[in-house]
């Protein structure tokens, strides 16, 4: 653990990054931590496969919690605890057939065919998955903002951390990094999983990948909602996520996401007087 971030309460420590790899089955260890940037640290965790990775981040979230407690410190996973701020979840997947990595690549070679659905896959389907899987609060879209380390935008390219998703390693290393998560891992897990096999199956369109900045990018990719209420419609409207885990589930997180909009949308903040105490 690091010392409080400035403005946050004496108690209070945000909580770090971790990355899931999704590979081969190994003992998964400690995880490591790495500095990202100022305020900021980041955690990753030995690969394994999904279900036993995302029991791991489990155990350490709420390990962190009770040595928190310990210690009279209130850790919080949220995706922005303070302006400035953010905490996310980065998922490093890869697949496997017949225990040899599916994804794997030559160096200068092209990519092979299911990466590239997969990749398609993703930018095709995640959009219409993020109040159920990937941003399920309103304070999960404040976390989407340019320059942030968190994409704006559904783009790809190679060993780009601008960009939502990102090709990483090289030969059999190879992977996929989506870098949109901040949420529940098996929901999160869930999502990514379906819009491979989405690309797999129903082969999207492949767009160029991001070879810059991927927030001063001068096509139009289609953009991350700005909003809770801007996700919504996508997700309870569009088939795909109806197909992927059936209506009774895109009914309840709709209602879910419905609810927790309500209840911000009643609430004053801080930011409200700030801005129009002395001016309405």
């Amino acid at each position: 653990m690091h010392e409080p971030s400035q403005g946050l309460p004496r108690n209070c420590w945000s909580g770090a990054r971790c990355s899931c790899h999704d590979r081969s089955r190994q003992d998964v260890g400690p995880p490591r931590k790495h500095p990202q940037r100022p305020l900021c640290s980041g955690a990753s965790t030995a690969y394994a496969t999904g279900a036993r990775q995302c029991d791991t981040y489990t155990v350490h979230k709420h390990a962190v919690r009770a040595i928190a407690a310990g210690h009279r410190m209130t850790p919080t996973f949220m995706a922005a605890p303070e302006t400035g701020i953010g905490s996310g979840l980065h998922f490093h997947v890869s697949l496997w057939h017949d225990n040899a990595p599916a994804f794997r690549m030559p160096v200068g070679a092209d990519l092979p065919d299911v990466l590239q659905q997969s990749i398609a896959g993703l930018l095709d389907a995640l959009p219409e998955m993020a109040p159920l899987l990937y941003a399920p609060y309103p304070n999960s879209y404040k976390r989407y903002a340019p320059h942030s380390f968190a994409p704006v935008n559904y783009t790809w390219g190679y060993d780009n951390r601008t960009c939502a998703v990102r090709v990483a390693g090289r030969r059999e290393h190879t992977r996929l990094e989506v870098r949109l998560a901040g949420a529940n891992p098996y929901l999160a897990l869930a999502a990514i999983l379906a819009s491979i096999f989405h690309g797999i199956t129903k082969h999207p369109a492949l767009p160029h990948p991001c070879a810059g900045d991927a927030y001063e990018t001068s096509s139009l990719p289609r953009a991350v909602p700005r909003t809770f209420e801007d996700a919504l419609p996508d997700f309870f409207e569009d088939p795909l996520a109806t197909h992927a885990f059936s209506p009774s589930v895109v009914h309840h997180y709709t209602h879910n996401a419905r609810t927790e909009i309500n209840a911000h949308h009643t609430q004053v903040t801080d930011l409200d007087r700030a801005r129009g105490f002395l001016h309405a």
